[in-house]
């Protein structure tokens, strides 16, 4: 479904930069999600409905870890022998199972800061490639009033707000970077969707791009992509469940095809285990080390690292939602430029992220221009690339750019020829602001301190390799697993 980006009528007359802004993001909530999207939410719907509330957030984690790992339904099942077939891509040696590793948190596991594909495996990708894991419960995308998990998760943001301006008045929001503070009472921002610019509105529409993407799994067109499942194992399967007429189109096919891969990451438990030693923690069956302790209250901090104001560490109040540390919005970080992407040699080449090159509803919103989407922090400390361009390989560097990067700009931005620093090397001059320097720790100043120590640094990171799935505690029997 194709997005209209329209300004808010009250606010399409402002001359002022900043006004303009806020008017392109006033927009309109996308109006539906695709009909196989719904059929995914449908297919799931009832287990969820059933589960009666739990009393506290302690017993709701219980729960989870409890909860004994549910067989596949038949179209489930087809999806997850799609999601493992490398006879779908043009080298015939790449599946989705190649990039998103199962055992490697539905990630690469490697330190490639984009992954290989097209017909000889040497097309380099895009982007880095995110995890598949924890985006059972992302909303499809829209640009609308802020919609955290809940009132408790806005307050943390009002908490953000405050501890910078020093005050504690209950009249104040926070605004991220899209927004003046004045505006901010009713936040507008983009959130939602798939891919690092959001431009898939949801699982069933994520799943048809790397199939035909040509450096990824190369298909020309969908009709040989529709050869390709049409002498599939697994196309009787897709007869019986889709009825004869199924590969009689390959629009008709590729749908049930897209809409079976995004129902097997639904209800496929290890793509949302939930079975941390955080998880553990929220379960009150573990305690955190003093070390990882310190980390999670300098996460949460508003006035040191201030991460739990987009990577959300708390469950919903009634419990059901466990915490998946995204806020599922979009922010302007300005991460270097990576110089092991070929794209890059051409000094005019930039991603701008949701306006472009592969988002192309979203290319004259100039003030989204390097807006990427939060990732989970989930299983963050098992990757070996970070931010959508892979130009970070630890979790080290990742906390010392983010607490560094107003404060020590010349430790991340190369000089030009004339000497001078060329701050936010990866995104054009005219997008700059842009860039988050509302929210802490970016609102720093160069020269100043950075908002976090080097031992607050390897404390942070101390929790952040607590959100790993598949902890064992010892002496703990698990019925799951």
């Amino acid at each position: 479904m194709k997005i209209r980006f329209q300004p808010h009528p009250a606010l399409a007359a402002s001359a002022s930069p900043r006004a303009a802004i806020l008017a392109f993001a006033t927009l309109a909530f996308l109006l539906s999600a695709c009909d196989r999207q719904d059929k995914v939410s449908a297919a799931v719907a009832p287990a969820a409905a059933a589960a009666p509330t739990p009393a506290t957030a302690a017993q709701a984690a219980l729960a989870r870890l409890n909860a004994p790992a549910a067989p596949l339904s038949a179209v489930a099942e087809v999806g997850r022998k799609i999601f493992n077939d490398q006879s779908l891509s043009a080298s015939g040696k790449l599946s989705c199972a190649s990039c998103h590793n199962p055992d490697n948190a539905h990630a690469p596991a490697n330190g490639l800061a984009v992954q290989l594909g097209g017909m000889h495996l040497q097309a380099q990708g895009g982007r880095a490639v995110p995890s598949l894991r924890y985006h059972e419960h992302a909303p499809a995308f829209s640009i609308g009033p802020d919609t955290k998990p809940d009132e408790d998760d806005k307050g943390a943001v009002l908490q953000a707000a405050e501890a910078k301006a020093g005050t504690a008045s209950p009249a104040r929001t926070v605004a991220k970077a899209t927004l003046q503070p004045a505006a901010a009472m009713q936040e507008v921002v983009p959130q939602g969707g798939f891919d690092w610019d959001g431009r898939a509105t949801n699982l069933t529409d994520q799943a048809g791009g790397p199939l035909l993407a040509a450096n990824e799994m190369a298909n020309k067109s969908a009709a040989q992509l529709l050869a390709k499942l049409k002498a599939a194992p697994y196309a009787k399967d897709m007869l019986q469940l889709f009825g004869p007429a199924v590969f009689t189109s390959s629009s008709l096919a590729l749908g049930e095809a897209y809409y079976a891969l995004a129902l097997y990451q639904k209800e496929d438990r290890s793509f949302h285990p939930y079975d941390s030693k955080y998880d553990y923690y929220l379960a009150e069956q573990v305690q955190l080390s003093e070390q990882e302790m310190r980390g999670l209250k300098l996460f949460k901090d508003p006035k040191k690292g201030n991460c739990a104001t987009c990577h959300i560490e708390k469950p919903s109040r009634d419990g059901r939602f466990p915490p998946v540390f995204t806020d599922y919005q979009f922010e302007a970080l300005a991460a270097p430029r990576n110089k092991a992407i070929l794209a890059n040699r051409d000094p005019k080449y930039f991603d701008l992220g949701m306006c472009g090159p592969w988002r192309k509803d979203a290319a004259k919103q100039l003030n989204y221009c390097g807006y990427f989407k939060t990732p989970t922090l989930r299983n963050a400390a098992t990757r070996q690339v970070y931010f959508h361009n892979g130009v970070f390989h630890t979790l080290e560097e990742v906390v010392h750019f983010y607490v560094e990067r107003e404060t020590k700009p010349e430790k991340w931005y190369p000089r030009g020829k004339d000497g001078k620093l060329n701050k936010y090397d990866d995104l054009p001059a005219a997008y700059h602001a842009n860039v988050d320097v509302t929210d802490a720790p970016f609102d720093s100043k160069a020269g100043a301190p950075p908002a976090l120590t080097d031992d607050e640094i390897k404390d942070v990171v101390a929790f952040l390799k607590t959100l790993n799935d598949g902890y064992q505690p010892e002496g703990k029997t698990i019925v799951g697993k």
